[in-house]
């Protein structure tokens, strides 16, 4: 056994960031993951840099432990494949939206007719029922609805801009792999499948007014909106003589610790800015000015070894480049050289997390398009006289064996 979804097979359609990222964490689980890809492969198979066509780097850190099987799925044949592989699959999710599945026939009341066990999981941008349900929506669009550019422009220059990371795609990709999860345990004591919606919008709300509802938590209103101590503009990693480091210093022993190092305890004492959390979160910029004031006036080196010794959280600021280098990772064994199959010595990130029993493991890297067509159509029942009609036809795609591939 190699992971604790091993048995499970999950069908998935999905492309681009949300989806593969909610599938991979269900391949690294142990689930069987056989990604179904058109002819023209998923979009993000083109997005250098890479060694070779449609195997991009973004592409491989999101669609490990997957087999990949191309279909065009606007030629019947395709379509009674998909059926075929649908009744022997337990999940089946995509990030299409569901008028195009619609149309296609792929509707949770046609699959879990051949298949009444299918989890149907549509991971959408809006949910159904609002004007917004079918829209069209990326990372940006929803990072933009949920108000985190606003945020940003608030704490900075005024300048709304994004976060500089597909940061709503993969939280609800995470959310998503839980819904099925959890949608499986339920089949487990029901016997059944049901159909499962995800939507972007809905699931990154609590994001931001989980902590910025503030007074509007209330009926009638208790105060502004906004929580001030993540909204101050000087909550930055602080300067040091020589570089950065990020500090928490949150609670009252951290504070009267760090007044300590100041020489400044009295002044902590008797000062009613200083009194307990909700005055300190209310005088936060002025605070956090004090901290700058001090942070600058030696190494990066000596806080990193005297704030924690005094119990007051503290670590590096990285770069994408040093964060390759930390030593926590070196020493968790985090970054690996492995060799794919295709792309040669490539470097892989390890699936998070310990396990006594059914460890998750990284079994086969980022597949070539349309690389296990074959395997899987053989593994439903199709003889190799009817998988050469099939490509004859252009309703499958089977990528040619590498060199010493079984």
């Amino acid at each position: 056994m190699s992971g604790p979804l091993d048995g499970i097979r999950v069908l998935d359609m999905t492309s681009v960031l949300m989806g593969p990222y909610a599938t991979q964490v269900l391949g690294d689980l142990g689930a069987d993951v056989i990604k179904v890809e058109s002819p023209s492969g998923d979009v993000v198979r083109g997005i250098g840099p890479m060694r070779h066509p449609r195997m991009g780097g973004g592409f491989l850190h999101v669609n490990r432990n997957k087999r990949s099987v191309a279909l065009d799925l606007k030629k019947p044949e395709a379509l009674e494949v998909l059926f075929r592989l649908a009744a022997d699959s337990d999940v089946l999710i995509f990030n299409v939206r569901p008028q195009a599945m619609a149309r296609l026939g792929l509707t949770y009341e046609a699959l879990s007719k051949v298949n009444p066990r299918l989890v149907f999981t549509a991971l959408v941008g809006y949910g159904e029922g609002g004007p917004y349900a079918g829209m069209p929506a990326y990372d940006d669009l929803i990072q933009g609805l949920i108000g985190l550019p606003s945020l940003i422009a608030q704490i900075g220059d005024g300048t709304p801009r994004y976060v500089p990371l597909a940061f709503v795609d993969r939280a609800v990709g995470v959310s998503a792999a839980n819904a099925v999860t959890a949608a499986l345990y339920r089949r487990e004591k029901s016997g059944v499948g049901q159909s499962i919606e995800i939507p972007m919008f809905e699931t990154m709300v609590p994001f931001v007014l989980g902590e910025h509802m503030g007074g509007a938590t209330f009926v009638p209103s208790e105060g502004a909106m906004g929580y001030s101590r993540q909204l101050a503009p000087e909550r930055t990693p602080f300067a040091t003589s020589d570089g950065h480091v990020c500090v928490v210093i949150y609670n009252d022993k951290q504070w009267r610790s760090f007044f300590a190092l100041m020489d400044r305890l009295e002044e902590f004492e008797s000062d009613p800015r200083f009194a307990d959390i909700g005055s300190r979160t209310r005088h936060i910029g002025a605070l956090y000015a004090l901290v700058a004031d001090v942070m600058c006036t030696r190494s990066t080196a000596d806080w990193l070894a005297l704030l924690p010794r005094n119990d007051i959280p503290a670590v590096r600021l990285h770069t994408l480049e040093s964060l390759m280098q930390d030593p926590h990772l070196k020493a968790v064994d985090y970054f690996k050289q492995v060799e794919h199959a295709s792309e040669g010595s490539v470097v892989s990130m390890a699936i998070p997390g310990r396990w006594s029993e059914s460890r998750p493991e990284i079994r086969r890297g980022a597949p070539r398009l349309g690389e296990h067509t074959a395997q899987v159509l053989a593994e439903a029942g199709y003889a190799e006289d009817q998988l050469t009609r099939l490509q004859s036809t252009g309703a499958i795609v089977m990528a040619p064996q590498l060199e010493g591939q079984t």
